[in-house]
């Protein structure tokens, strides 16, 4: 097919035919660019996100360790609290125990004797534990402990007494009696007396 379209015209139709690719072209990369600056704004949105949620996190988990922190703290002081009250009970209740042991000893009935003595409760009172022979025995250590003639203790109570037939730790001592004496005012085995006794009005 001959063309007879003047040279003008031809020349104008063929910058037309590239104008509109390039124009094609051109719209293609805008899209592009659209598009990856798109994903980068939420690439980065999401970043920040991720950013905050961890920082929150991170900030919750100090605020839970500065908690438990202050909870452990407060026990070591509540515990500690205890023990330097427990020290100052004992120190103001301190026991003469070289003259208590060698009194109790000689107040033990026969058949059985001491084997051990512990403070559970500083209010100017004693656990004892005794080992007897028999149940009378152990019974009448309480009974010993609590007489005035011995002078040891205002009151004693039995907590309990068990006897072992078998399997005992001292097949000649089978039952065992634990006692809470509670010392008198004037007790002379306190080096301290409690508070309005004879024996605290008369120390200098």
């Amino acid at each position: 097919m001959i063309n007879l379209l003047p040279p003008d015209l031809k020349q104008d139709i063929t910058y037309a035919r590239r104008n509109r690719m390039l124009l094609r072209w051109v719209a293609g990369l805008v899209c592009l660019v659209v598009g990856i600056a798109a994903v980068a704004v939420f690439g980065q949105l999401t970043i920040n996100r991720a950013a905050n949620d961890y920082a929150k996190q991170a900030d919750q988990t100090r605020e839970q360790l500065k908690v438990q922190r202050l909870e452990e703290t407060k026990t070591r002081v509540e515990d500690i609290s205890s023990s330097l009250k427990l020290a100052v009970q004992v120190l103001s209740r301190e026991v003469l125990f070289s003259k208590l042991l060698k009194q109790i000893g000689s107040a033990m009935p026969a058949g059985a004797n001491l084997a051990g003595i512990s403070i559970e409760k500083v209010e100017g009172s004693l656990d004892l534990q005794a080992s007897a022979v028999d149940y009378r025995s152990a019974s009448q250590v309480q009974v010993n402990l609590q007489d005035p003639a011995n002078k040891i203790f205002e009151k004693a109570d039995i907590l309990n007494i068990t006897c072992q037939t078998d399997n005992a730790p001292d097949p000649a001592y089978p039952c065992s009696v634990k006692i809470r004496a509670l010392f008198g005012d004037n007790s002379p085995f306190l080096l301290i007396a409690k508070p309005g006794s004879t024996k605290a009005e008369s120390t200098p």
